[in-house]
């Protein structure tokens, strides 16, 4: 298949897509809040593929929290950090592979579960290898440059027999499944309007997010999938239609990417909403308006401390941690033989989306049918 621009125009195909995504049932609240019971008596290892700042501050100390699963394996590129890991986490020689041995992964017993934690124009490349070397596979967000990444990946996966998922953390912290519970079951009447953003002032001018090749877009496809995720669960719905807009403060630092987009998305009920993400200026709030009420987070999308409320009820951050629950109900899914709730099925749909809102920036902001 030909390599297309990660926003280059193909709506028929993405319609198609669209079409063919099959909805996924929503587990229990308490099952994915909680986690499954591992009934099999041992751990599912996992193999982190890439030891930048986020496998070394929030997977791996996660890891040492899950029970149903724990570190085995990692693939670096970086010989130093091998040293460093196994000492740290007790990682044996055996487990440890870089990015030219790692098919042989294929022939460790102890790697279970693959975990791909590198810029985003590689995500694809690796998800397709684990699967090929026998290993289910959990991606980092954006799961791909664009849908049809996505779906190539999702059909990798299917074809070997693995399960895919994508890092999304949040779909298991406690107030954020109120807060779709909330809208799903219509406890305070239909929803009405959404306000969704995430947004932080990015650093070092020549880190890897804000060159094209290797992040495929900027605070749209890193932190605006949030906020494009927060109105997708806070309604249950999937949008129809978007408009976005584009600004840029800083055309020397963000020449490859974008640095504040705003959008807005239709719903078949009537929902609207309107969302920012900004690479320039900090955003971390949800805002969801019903018949009855209101219902909000601040901080919505945060690694610790997401909180907020519905209607006069306070939510306080619940003490636990977003990615041992993530990975543990991703190792209860391939014990028990289920779909995750957050499958690459999920994460297609948000590249659907932000397929859209490039197509509409591309097209001064003009609507956009998904």
């Amino acid at each position: 298949m030909a390599k297309h621009s990660p926003h280059s125009p193909r709506r028929s195909f993405i319609k198609k897509l669209a079409a063919g995504v099959a909805a996924t049932s929503l587990a229990p609240i308490a099952t994915r809040a909680q986690g499954g019971h591992h009934t099999s008596g041992s751990k599912l290892g996992i193999a982190l593929v890439g030891l930048g700042n986020y496998s070394r501050g929030e997977l791996a100390p996660a890891l040492q929290e899950t029970k149903l699963c724990e570190l085995k394996g990692i693939v670096t590129g970086t010989k130093e950090k091998e040293k460093i890991w196994a000492d740290k986490y007790g990682i044996e020689s055996s487990h440890i592979y870089n990015y030219e041995t790692f098919d042989s992964i294929a022939d460790d017993p102890a790697i279970d579960v693959v975990y791909v934690v590198l810029p985003n124009s590689m995500h694809k490349e690796y998800v397709i290898r684990a699967a090929k070397a026998g290993k289910h596979v959990i991606t980092e967000k954006p799961m791909g440059l664009d849908a049809e990444e996505c779906r190539e990946m999702i059909t990798a996966c299917d074809q070997t027999g693995v399960k895919l998922s994508v890092g999304y953390r949040l779909r298991f912290e406690p107030n954020t499944l109120v807060i779709e519970k909330t809208g799903r079951e219509q406890l305070m009447g239909p929803v009405r309007y959404v306000q969704s953003e995430m947004g932080f002032r990015i650093g070092n001018p020549k880190q890897w997010r804000l060159r094209r090749a290797l992040a495929g877009g900027g605070a749209m496809m890193d932190v605006g999938i949030y906020a494009i995720q927060g109105a997708r669960y806070s309604t249950s719905e999937e949008p129809i239609a978007v408009r976005a807009q584009e600004f840029k403060t800083d055309r020397v630092k963000f020449a490859e990417v974008d640095e504040t987009v705003t959008w807005q998305m239709e719903f078949p009920s009537g929902v609207i909403s309107n969302s920012t993400t900004s690479y320039n200026f900090k955003l971390n709030e949800l805002t969801v308006s019903y018949d009855k009420g209101r219902a909000g987070l601040l901080p919505a999308y945060s690694y610790r401390g997401v909180g907020g409320h519905v209607g006069n009820t306070v939510l306080k951050p619940a003490p636990i941690n977003q990615q041992a629950l993530q990975m543990d109900d991703f190792a209860r899914c391939v014990i028990q033989d289920e779909t995750s709730i957050v499958s690459g099925e999920e994460g297609l749909r948000d590249a659907i989306v932000i397929d859209a809102i490039y197509e509409s920036l591309r097209r001064g902001g003009a609507r956009v049918e998904i």
